[in-house]
């Protein structure tokens, strides 16, 4: 990507959510914990896909966490469960009880690289992407009974990007190795920088006002 922009800084962008106010996560015991790290975290390709996102599960579990993203009336995911839309944004269910305000669920900001993930944010209703938005205060409308998965009708408010536009990032995760871009993804990524230029050159221009 020229002007500054590499794909990672789409990747991470693609979301601007409203601000929440912090809420403190409990600790799990720590004979039961998920261990999470960046090792966790691989080619969004390699992971099971639900409709437009991909699941995973790190206990093992992913026939329960398929049950939970297919279930019509909503459900709760089980503890494992990984739930991304694009390449540099996770959800992880943790351990019952970890953080009961964000429903267990953790939340990752990750550089990915064709070397692999680097967690670059990590916590509960206290992460923010890069611009400063929360993360949680998108997936709170949620709660139930989507267990706080956001997707058309679920409450969430619309992502700034249409499908195209995260199916082009998922394809087109370095990590997965060779680009595997369908007709209009080039576009669809070209159209995204576009926003994110266009979003970055009025918050410069506000920040004079």
């Amino acid at each position: 990507m020229s002007n500054g922009w590499r794909r990672s800084d789409l990747l991470f962008a693609a979301f601007g959510l409203a601000g929440l106010e912090l809420v403190q996560a409990g600790e799990a015991p720590s004979s039961n914990a998920i261990k999470v790290d960046d090792s966790t975290f691989h080619c969004i390709r390699q992971m099971t896909p639900v409709r437009h996102f991909y699941v995973d599960n790190l206990r093992g579990n992913i026939a329960a966490t398929l049950a939970a993203a297919n279930d019509p009336k909503g459900a709760v995911y089980p503890e494992g469960s990984v739930v991304q839309l694009v390449p540099t944004e996770a959800m992880v269910k943790r351990e019952k009880g970890f953080s009961p305000a964000t429903g267990d669920w953790e939340f990752f900001e990750l550089d990915v690289s064709k070397d692999g993930s680097k967690i670059r944010e990590r916590g509960f209703a206290e992460v923010n992407n890069r611009f400063g938005n929360n993360c949680f205060a998108c997936h709170a409308p949620a709660h139930e009974p989507w267990d706080f998965v956001c997707e058309t009708g679920h409450g969430c408010a619309p992502l700034p990007i249409n499908h195209t536009m995260t199916g082009a990032l998922q394809r087109s995760d370095p990590r997965c190795g060779p680009e595997a871009l369908q007709p209009g993804d080039t576009l669809a990524l070209w159209k995204l920088k576009a926003m994110l230029l266009i979003r970055a050159a009025s918050n410069w221009f506000r920040s004079f006002v």
